[in-house]
């Protein structure tokens, strides 16, 4: 049998996606007193380490495209399993200059355990998944980002205080040992990127609403594979998707945007900017376009201030800090 994959949270069930938030929860709370200081520590001897469950093991970081939180994430993730994290960037080997993705896969399948790629094209990642004999898991593609929505759910089960007096979910979507979240309604302002996609084909699953603003014109709108998935999902029902940032913040109790200028898309830079204006995430835009008065802030990082102004970047709505940390602690649940 080919080994487990990990391209997309579409491939897993809610039981699967609440099973690695529980685990990520547990995990954050088994670690976070070991790795305190040494003085706050001390009382910490009732705290129990993580298993060692990678221990002798190597994952291999396979990464085309320059990172901060996902490879911080996925070496200190794999260190405190036991394990050791081998980052492969571009420079390093021999992927892409000399030898294919395919010969790539199976010499690095013959030596790690496991493979955790960030890609550019999709396709690339489906190439060695293909080829590879150990797990591939998708750290970031063009299409596909879950381990970001997995962090970002963990932030809102975190902080689920934030959202009182709120429907409760149905009980199959809840999350055992953290506070449940009630059913939310989620703004998505900006691009049609991998972030947003893996949230189309998830949070509608998990019982919230998703509204959605990108601007007109085909490079916005979401990819013809991505909205199969979403549609044989079920998902596209709990979607509304405009080109009006204000008609997006209506009613939502949480507003996210990512970057409007991928990687690779530089050049796009003047234009990009033309078509996003008026997408920037502000007060008064969330006040106009009447959002809940305690609604919060999502951002995956790095972050520019014509997405977001730095009166809700930087104040008390926002919850950007929390979210980068949980993406290591989601990642080593995955990992596990």
């Amino acid at each position: 049998m080919p080994p487990p994959h990990f391209m997309t949270l579409a491939d897993l069930s809610v039981n699967q996606i609440n099973r690695t938030l529980s685990h990520a929860a547990h995990l954050k709370r088994a670690c976070k007193p070991l790795l305190a200081p040494h003085t706050a520590a001390l009382g910490a001897s009732s705290s129990l380490p993580p298993s060692l469950s990678l221990q002798h093991k190597s994952i291999a970081l396979l990464f085309s495209k320059r990172s901060t939180r996902t490879r911080l994430s996925a070496e200190t993730a794999t260190k405190l399993l036991g394990g050791q994290a081998l980052f492969l960037g571009k420079e390093d080997i021999q992927l892409g200059v000399n030898e294919s993705a395919r010969d790539s896969a199976k010499v690095i399948g013959r030596m790690c355990q496991g493979i955790f790629a960030r890609v550019g094209e999709h396709a690339e990642i489906e190439e060695l998944a293909r080829h590879s004999p150990v797990p591939v898991m998708n750290a970031l593609s063009s299409l596909w980002h879950p381990t970001q929505i997995l962090a970002d759910l963990l932030t809102l089960h975190e902080h689920a205080d934030r959202f009182p007096s709120r429907p409760p979910l149905n009980s199959n979507t809840s999350v055992s040992g953290i506070s449940p979240l009630p059913e939310l309604t989620i703004a998505w302002v900006g691009d049609s990127s991998n972030v947003l996609h893996d949230m189309l084909v998830t949070y509608p699953r998990l019982g919230h609403k998703l509204r959605v603003a990108a601007p007109t014109g085909g490079a916005y709108q979401c990819p013809p594979e991505v909205w199969n998935r979403v549609k044989e999902l079920g998902c596209d029902k709990g979607i509304d998707w405009s080109d009006d940032p204000m008609r997006a913040v209506h009613g939502a109790d949480v507003v996210i945007t990512d970057t409007w200028i991928s990687m690779g898309q530089e050049d796009q830079k003047v234009q990009r900017l033309r078509d996003f204006a008026g997408f920037q995430v502000t007060e008064k835009l969330c006040k106009e376009g009447g959002a809940k008065k305690d609604w919060s802030f999502l951002h995956c990082l790095p972050r520019k201030e014509h997405e977001v102004d730095n009166e809700v970047f930087e104040g008390p709505r926002s919850l950007v800090w929390d979210e980068a940390e949980n993406r290591k602690w989601t990642i080593m649940a995955l990992f596990e």
